[in-house]
């Protein structure tokens, strides 16, 4: 079922809205999946990818699905399994698991992106968008954003990040975080602006400096 949904991505260009990331988690140091499961996915996207860098979807949907690599904050697929994320987005508790998205005639990443990139490049209180961080790239029309969505009468956030690079702007990953307070917003805008969340850029190496957008 998920080479059919991979397949059905591929098709329609959902995989252009989404930007590049490394299979290396930053929390530990080491891929969420073989090399073999990540050229399996990208080839049955249709895309080219050299080892550890790939497109974001692939990798932070379907790869986080197959990841079986213990993480500080557990596996990686949970976010997509357990229902929390798509609470605090707005959608029912199954919309990200792969069968509820098939009986829909749709996909995981298709829900995924659907639900996401509105936050990112149109964020906006009335979508209950709390805080937005731009930090950008030196020298060139490039910027990452974060935005913590916080859906009133849903429990906890959502954090999705993304990438604008030559005025498109593109999912890198979304996650939940505890319910945001003023304190924890400030925080999170107060720490230093880099690359995060396994982003990259083809251009850059990974971890790049940044300058936060004022």
């Amino acid at each position: 079922m998920m080479f059919e949904q991979i397949a059905s991505d591929a098709a329609a260009g959902r995989f252009d809205d989404w930007a590049l990331s490394t299979v290396i988690d930053e929390n530990i140091q080491s891929p969420v999946i073989s090399k073999a499961e990540f050229f399996r996915l990208h080839a049955a996207a249709g895309i080219v990818a050299t080892w550890p860098i790939g497109n974001a979807g692939l990798l932070h949907v379907y790869g986080y699905l197959l990841s079986r690599v213990v993480t500080p904050f557990g596996l990686k697929g949970d976010r997509w399994r357990n229902g929390e994320l798509a609470g605090q987005l707005g959608l029912a508790p199954a919309a990200f698991l792969l069968d509820a998205a098939d009986a829909a005639g749709e996909t995981v990443l298709q829900r995924v992106t659907d639900a996401a990139l509105p936050h990112l490049a149109h964020p906006a209180g009335a979508l209950g968008d709390v805080l937005v961080i731009d930090d950008e790239v030196p020298g060139v029309a490039t910027f990452f954003r974060t935005t913590v969505v916080s859906t009133p009468g849903r429990s906890g956030a959502a954090l999705v990040y993304g990438v604008s690079d030559v005025g498109r702007m593109r999912v890198v990953t979304a996650f939940s975080m505890a319910s945001p307070s003023p304190v924890s917003l400030d925080a999170l805008a107060a720490e230093p602006p880099r690359m995060r969340y396994n982003a990259a850029l083809a251009t850059l190496p990974p971890r790049t400096g940044l300058r936060r957008r004022r």
